[in-house]
């Protein structure tokens, strides 16, 4: 068995066990195989070694790594990403429904000693699960029950929140990445600000929202919470490799 691990001032429980969660009811949950989550499928490399369209990222990562000034971004279909190769890159840039382009330190890398974190989520609303793992090594520290009617931006704003836990009760001080902007949002706005309504399916879900903001509100972040980089670094080590 593992070590049970507490949130001050919550009383969210979970147990730390390979592909598997211990909550209040004390029931250990099987996981759901079939979960995705969307991903960019093409690549525009403006300024790089080979300019053009990439619809595989281990491609397009050969041409912009160590290349000075590469600009590039993801897009998730070829009609969208072969518009924005043709507007060119300063056309692109300056127009007003383009996304921000990729100019990023190509040479920079994770924290080894860190928490990565993630959800995967069938459906929107859908079955919904999320762990949290040792960003070096893949140690999986937790791994949650497979939850009815769920969002992956809930799930991984309830993941960032049982790292901070598991931290505090450990008395850790790793930074912990999460690939997810809206829950990191979340989490320094002390709220889940999901637009999705509770039902008789969800109703344990909504309680453990409830307990994760109650944990933030009576707690102090003492740890950093970062962006995983994907577009440099791949997926995130909690990726559940279901894509």
């Amino acid at each position: 068995m593992g070590t049970e691990i507490g949130c001050k001032n919550s009383d969210f429980l979970f147990h730390a066990r390979k592909k598997s969660c211990f909550f209040l009811e004390r029931h250990f949950f099987p996981t759901f195989a079939a979960m995705t989550k969307p991903k960019n499928k093409f690549y525009v490399v403006w300024q790089g070694r080979h300019p053009g369209i990439y619809d595989d990222w281990d491609l397009c990562k050969k041409e912009i790594v160590g290349f000075n000034g590469a600009s590039f971004k993801g897009f998730p279909d070829l009609p969208s990403a072969e518009t924005a190769y043709k507007m060119g890159y300063e056309s692109f840039k300056n127009s007003t429904s383009s996304a921000k382009i990729e100019q990023m330190d190509l040479t920079e890398k994770p924290q080894k000693q860190a928490i990565a974190v993630d959800a995967a989520c069938s459906g929107n609303p859908g079955k919904m699960e999320y762990r949290g793992v040792l960003t070096e090594t893949g140690q999986e520290l937790f791994h949650s029950p497979v939850f009815e009617q769920a969002t992956n931006n809930i799930g991984e704003f309830l993941a960032i929140v049982h790292a901070l836990a598991l931290e505090k009760k450990n008395g850790w001080t790793l930074p912990i990445y999460s690939d997810s902007v809206n829950a990191q949002i979340w989490v320094r706005q002390k709220k889940c600000k999901t637009k999705l309504q509770p039902n008789s399916k969800n109703e344990y879900l909504f309680q453990l929202i409830g307990r994760a903001e109650n944990w933030l509100n009576t707690n102090t972040i003492e740890v950093p919470i970062l962006k995983w980089k994907t577009e440099i670094w791949g997926e995130i080590p909690a990726d559940f490799g279901r894509k």
